[in-house]
């Protein structure tokens, strides 16, 4: 069974750390998935590129749910998602590492939960800590034993996107308490949790926000600045592979459970 799965953002499309690859067609009530499966010493491992093998999804397009439910469906119990995203803190310098701890969500059309109606009913999840507190310690401590500079806590403020934002939504994210920007962490993060997975955030900074960079944003720059973070990263993601024990001590894999008659409806149940 595949119980660790990356989902790789922009700039991330390299299945190639894996071995003995195949390809796994999901079919899931939000269309079927396609998700790379392969090993890295010897442990099974689900890669799903969020944007697409060619980058051809754009962040407000992407099928959140179907991807988080076909993941579900292999049997994934951790999702260590990377993300490109722009620095609203001058501490927090492009080509730095981030594990993104909590977020603010600025999104407006798409879909956030599986709870919608029907017999799983409405579900009001909790998400005072988004991010699995175990799994976020096993990244941080597979960072260190690199020597992989790891910034641990930063908020990810989630736009709509396409669109870069503009100096005055910058300066209204900072004041809010955001740190980092970018388009598509939520509603993954909230999918994640209803699908009672561990899910860990590890931001790539690639550019300094509009307003505080001193230059337009491109894309170009964005994926220039990935691939010249991309060998830590694999070398990250590999590391915390090696790392993650069979069992889970957190509360996610009770995210529903405990909400006690409302989590009748458990996903996948």
């Amino acid at each position: 069974m595949v119980r660790i799965g990356i989902i790789g953002g922009t700039g991330v499309y390299d299945p190639k750390i894996l071995k003995d690859i195949s390809e796994e067609h999901i079919r899931t009530d939000y269309g079927n998935i396609r998700v790379t499966v392969g090993k890295h010493n010897g442990i099974p491992v689900a890669f799903l590129p969020r944007h697409g093998e060619d980058h051809t999804i754009p962040p407000h397009r992407v099928n959140y749910r179907g991807n988080i439910m076909a993941l579900r469906k292999l049997g994934v119990e951790r999702i260590l998602a990377t993300g490109a995203v722009g620095s609203l803190n001058l501490k927090m310098n492009p080509g730095e590492f981030v594990l993104v701890d909590q977020f603010i969500d600025f999104t407006k059309n798409r879909p956030h939960t599986f709870f919608e109606d029907g017999e799983k009913g409405v579900v009001h999840i909790d998400m005072t800590e988004p991010y699995c507190r175990e799994f976020r310690k096993i990244v941080a401590t597979a960072a260190a034993t690199l020597e992989i500079p790891l910034k641990t806590r930063g908020t990810y403020i989630c736009t709509e996107g396409p669109r870069f934002e503009t100096p005055a939504e910058i300066k209204m994210y900072s004041l809010l308490g955001g740190h980092l920007v970018g388009m598509t962490g939520v509603p993954e993060v909230v999918l994640a949790r209803e699908a009672e997975m561990c899910y860990v955030t590890v931001a790539m900074i690639t550019n300094f926000a509009a307003g505080i960079s001193p230059k337009p944003l491109t894309h170009t720059e964005v994926l220039e600045a990935m691939g010249r973070s991309n060998d830590n990263l694999r070398k990250l993601i590999m590391r915390v592979i090696e790392m993650i024990p069979e069992g889970r001590n957190c509360e996610c894999q009770n995210s529903i459970e405990e909400l006690g008659s409302l989590g009748q409806g458990r996903f996948l149940s």
